[in-house]
């Protein structure tokens, strides 16, 4: 099996609540690093994304560590690599994204299109244009590549100081269509419509327009599916498989995400990934950063 994954590159900078400030690859890394791990021998991973032509390297001779992921999508640009620093506290998470680099073309996306399936996670929420997207989802129709679509941070917007706010985003609908499986937070679900529609009523929306699934993570309290059943809208919640306090929750979603799609792809069984993609993400326990991550989740590759 061979997924593609499609979003930005970040060095995190992450000042947890009680701790030493601690440095990380970040982003789309955590997604990247996910599929990895999960897929071990029986797949591989094929990232899209830039970098800094400094960090290229290192970053490229990092990645050799891991059999399975694919460099040949990630390419050098002249600018910064998008640099995210956050802070978390009593009042919950902040974040200051600078350096956010530019969309990344579907020219570089189209030359891996041989896949099995296609993670788009809008880390930075500028990760592709609307026009990328309708390119690649009508390359893909033909094939039958499913598509999962993270929302992310395609609901912020950014500060003159870098800091980043919930806002709504104006073609919510457009970014959805022909889209297999959509993922959202609840913070996401609460801001994504200018409507502010409750979540049910949100799924359904989403689900007309050809959405075959929306999950919707909750932290510690699991993840809610919902899909289509007998023209009707179909909800579960999957409890978490969690029994302790994250250091730090940097990064969960993205994971949760690549094991929800990963066992989606091999199963076709929405509920079932959801359960799996829980105790997957329940593994950020008690870690802060990146740098332990592909251990974590060794073992748990999915069947």
């Amino acid at each position: 099996m061979n997924i593609l994954v499609v979003g930005h590159f970040c060095l995190d900078s992450i000042h947890p609540r009680d701790g030493a400030r601690t440095e990380s690859y970040g982003g789309i890394y955590y997604s990247m690093v996910a599929l990895s791990g999960l897929l071990g021998k029986g797949g591989t991973v094929v990232p899209v994304f830039g970098v800094n032509k400094q960090d290229y390297g290192p970053l490229i001779d990092h990645l050799k560590e891991f059999q399975n992921i694919d460099p040949s999508g990630i390419f050098k640009f002249d600018a910064p690599t998008n640099t995210v620093e956050l802070f978390y506290g009593e009042d919950g998470r902040k974040e200051r994204s600078t350096h956010i680099a530019q969309p990344i073309p579907y020219e570089k996306i189209r030359r891996h299109l041989s896949v099995d399936g296609i993670l788009l996670n809008m880390i930075s929420g500028f990760d592709i244009s609307l026009e990328t997207l309708d390119h690649l989802r009508m390359t893909v129709r033909s094939r039958s590549i499913p598509i999962h679509f993270d929302y992310h941070s395609l609901t912020l917007g950014v500060t003159e100081d870098h800091g980043r706010f919930r806002r709504p985003v104006d073609e919510w609908r457009r970014w959805a269509f022909m889209i297999d499986t959509v993922q959202l937070n609840e913070d996401e679900v609460a801001g994504l419509s200018a409507q502010k529609m409750p979540e049910k009523e949100l799924a359904g929306h989403l689900l007309t327009l050809g959405v075959k699934g929306v999950v919707v993570t909750k932290g510690d309290r699991g993840a809610t599916v919902h899909w289509n059943e007998k023209k009707k809208v179909a909800t579960m919640d999957v409890p978490a498989d969690s029994n302790g306090t994250a250091a730090d929750t940097t990064g969960c979603g993205d994971i949760f995400g690549a094991a929800f799609f990963v066992k989606y792809l091999k199963s076709q069984d929405m509920v079932a990934s959801a359960s799996f993609a829980n105790s997957v993400a329940a593994r950020r326990l008690g870690e802060v950063g990146s740098a332990r991550l592909y251990r974590q989740l060794a073992g748990m590759m999915v069947e």
